[in-house]
């Protein structure tokens, strides 16, 4: 697609002439005339708030939304899941921007494949719907950091969320390139996008005055011209205003609607009144239950809401998958690391399959819109493959002479300050510290999230949250400790973003002493980890193997490939590549029971499975047909 770069004063005159070449050049390329009403072909002042009402050009307009996040769904399936968002009856697609996922190294950006963000908003427009977009910088949406870049935090001053120089400067950079690739997709050049959103529920935070009136300007200095607007729940909606900027409201029960009136016109007078965020359910965390909320209760919400005068958005109409490591977490009195599944008990399940809530909703949205509905795609099929045995095995000490030079550091090094990825450090995944010891005692430290503690290949125990000492065994002569360390997940609400380093930090300490001289292994286990040492390294799995480890086997499919489920029943924890693509974390402590592979993933014949287990091996890993995620209304 063309895009084009602007600096961030432009001149007003060349700007505006810039914007008009481009925008005759993406009406040709993308023949949106097909796809506009006659009546909306000359797009002059886009999405108006005027009085209580939204207002398109010259007509009254109501937001009728769902959320649906490109990074969370297979880009082969994103047809499906809009086609499905728009044969519900709503009318607007809205979606994050996830800066960590877009610029994984300063100044490296990545808009390709499953996160061409571009051909979403695009394939949006093709299938009828508007676009609000949510660019952030932070997005929350129990992403990793909320989305923000882990190398922001090599800075240790780093102070997130504010106009402080380090951080400000980042934000002007990614901004410079990201609103180069969103200008061109705004309503009034021709594209879908009718508003876009001031970072995400600032007043919950609110660290800094001047920090939401820099963004707005960032947004607007770039080329930004359609409505904006801010999003808060009702704690934070009374300090996450901003002048010149439309306010909405996050919420799910109705016992909180009066806020769409009280809170609302408090801060705002009379403007349209928008739900940002109707929850439609909730996400999970490990050890935790799988949040439900009843459809009935649901519909009942929605309806009062447009009852009510306001214009809603569904969060969300389809969470997908927290694919590979880019889940959250929650730490208020204790850490909560988010599953894979962002399935969010939605509209559509993990998967894109119709539920009671959307066979509700599409018969009561149908019947505010006055016209037929789009018939609703047919399900995607699903199938149980053949159980896999896993037939090779190696343990990560095994792997370790085959991965890349260690650091050495006299002191640890937490995973965002390694001098790796060209200086940017290490985001994702576990990290792996080696040092010698000499006598047995108390090891302590803070780790971050979760540290497995070997003695050579033995291991002896766990430093979490909770658990902050172990007991080293009595030795003799020299022996290795090792740790290694993950990260679960960095918070991605509440007030402690900055403090999110992962690994260990600062000083390990044996018997109160600390311990010198690491080597440190980084396991971020990225596109290409296997490469090195694929092939005859790999040995049969022997009766006891030695853990951690990686195990190999093979899932033959004979036909055309299909979405399935994959239950790892008898493992404990661990993550699961197919042909490369790392499905994400598993967990024997619940409440997911099954990883997501979708079929698009698979080729006809041979495909590779690669299993990661921290503690223990199951015999076989299975397949089904039906997610388990606890219970859940599913439609056929």
């Amino acid at each position: 697609m063309p895009t084009w770069s602007v600096r961030r004063r432009p001149g007003r005159t060349l700007g505006l002439l810039l914007l008009v070449i481009l925008s005759f050049l993406v009406l040709r390329r993308w023949s949106w005339r097909g796809l506009v009403p006659t009546w909306l072909r000359h797009r002059h002042s886009g999405l108006q708030a005027k009085g209580q009402n939204f207002m398109l050009e010259d007509s009254t307009f109501w937001i009728f939304g769902g959320s649906i996040h490109y990074f969370r769904v297979p880009r082969e399936y994103w047809r499906d899941r809009l086609l499905k968002l728009r044969a519900c009856g709503l009318n607007t697609l809205t979606t994050y921007v996830p800066w960590n996922l877009h610029e994984p190294e300063r100044g490296k950006f990545d808009f390709s494949g499953n996160l061409d963000l571009e051909a979403f908003v695009l394939l949006a427009a093709e299938v009828g719907l508007w676009v609000i977009l949510r660019p952030g910088p932070y997005v929350c949406s129990e992403l990793d950091l909320g989305g923000l870049p882990s190398w922001l935090l090599q800075d240790s001053g780093m102070r997130l969320r504010t106009t402080y120089k380090g951080f400000a400067d980042a934000v002007d950079l990614y901004f410079d390139h990201l609103m180069s690739r969103v200008v061109p997709l705004q309503y009034r050049y021709g594209g879908p996008v009718i508003a876009v959103q001031v970072e995400n529920e600032y007043g919950s935070y609110n660290r800094d005055p001047a920090y939401m009136p820099y963004v707005k300007r960032a947004l607007e200095d770039r080329g930004i011209v359609e409505l904006l607007l801010t999003s808060d729940n009702k704690d934070g909606l009374s300090k996450g205003v901003v002048d010149g900027v439309l306010a909405t409201i996050n919420l799910q029960s109705q016992s909180e609607l009066q806020l769409l009136v009280t809170y609302l016109l408090s801060v705002q007078s009379v403007q349209p009144k928008m739900v940002m965020e109707y929850w439609t359910g909730w996400f999970d965390s490990w050890g935790g239950p799988h949040n439900i909320l009843d459809s009935s209760e649901v519909l009942k919400t929605v309806s009062a809401i447009v009852d009510a005068g306001s214009s809603i958005n569904l969060y969300m109409f389809h969470g997908g998958t927290n694919f590979g490591f880019m889940n959250g977490a929650l730490h208020f009195q204790d850490y909560k690391s988010d599953v894979t599944s962002y399935d969010y008990d939605a509209v559509l399940t993990e998967a894109g399959d119709y539920t009671a809530k959307y066979v509700k909703l599409r018969e009561f949205f149908g019947s505010v819109s006055g016209a037929p509905l789009p018939l609703p795609p047919d399900l995607l099929p699903k199938t149980t493959y053949e159980a896999v045995k896993p037939v090779f095995c190696l343990s990560l000490w095994d792997v370790l002479p085959y991965l890349e030079e260690p650091v050495s550091s006299e002191k640890p090094v937490n995973m965002e300050n390694l001098p790796i990825n060209d200086g940017n450090g290490q985001s994702f995944g576990y990290t792996l510290y080696e040092t010698t010891i000499t006598s047995s005692g108390t090891l302590s430290g803070l780790v971050r999230d979760r540290g497995q503690v070997f003695v050579n290949t033995v291991s002896v125990g766990f430093l979490d949250y909770k658990r902050k000492e172990v007991t080293i065994p009595l030795i003799q002569g020299f022996i290795l400790l090792r740790i290694l360390v993950e990260n679960c997940g960095r918070v991605n609400y509440g007030d402690n973003i900055d403090d999110q380093r992962k690994g260990l930090i600062g000083d390990l300490y044996l018997n109160d002493s600390p311990l010198r001289g690491f080597k440190i292994y980084s396991l971020e286990m990225k596109k290409g980890f296997f490469k090195s040492f694929l092939g005859d390294k790999w040995n049969p799995v022997p009766d006891v193997p030695t853990f951690p480890a990686f195990f190999l086997g093979v899932l033959s499919v004979p036909l055309s490939p299909y979405d399935t489920f994959m239950k790892l029943e008898g493992w404990e924890k661990g993550v699961v590549f197919v042909n490369g693509q790392n499905l994400g974390r598993y967990w024997n402590v619940g409440p997911q029971e099954t990883l997501y592979l979708p079929g698009v993933w698979l080729a006809e014949g041979i495909n590779q499975v690669i299993v990661f287990e921290e503690k223990m091996a199951g015999p076989m890993i299975q397949f089904t047909e039906t997610p388990h995620l606890g219970r859940r209304q599913y439609v056929d």
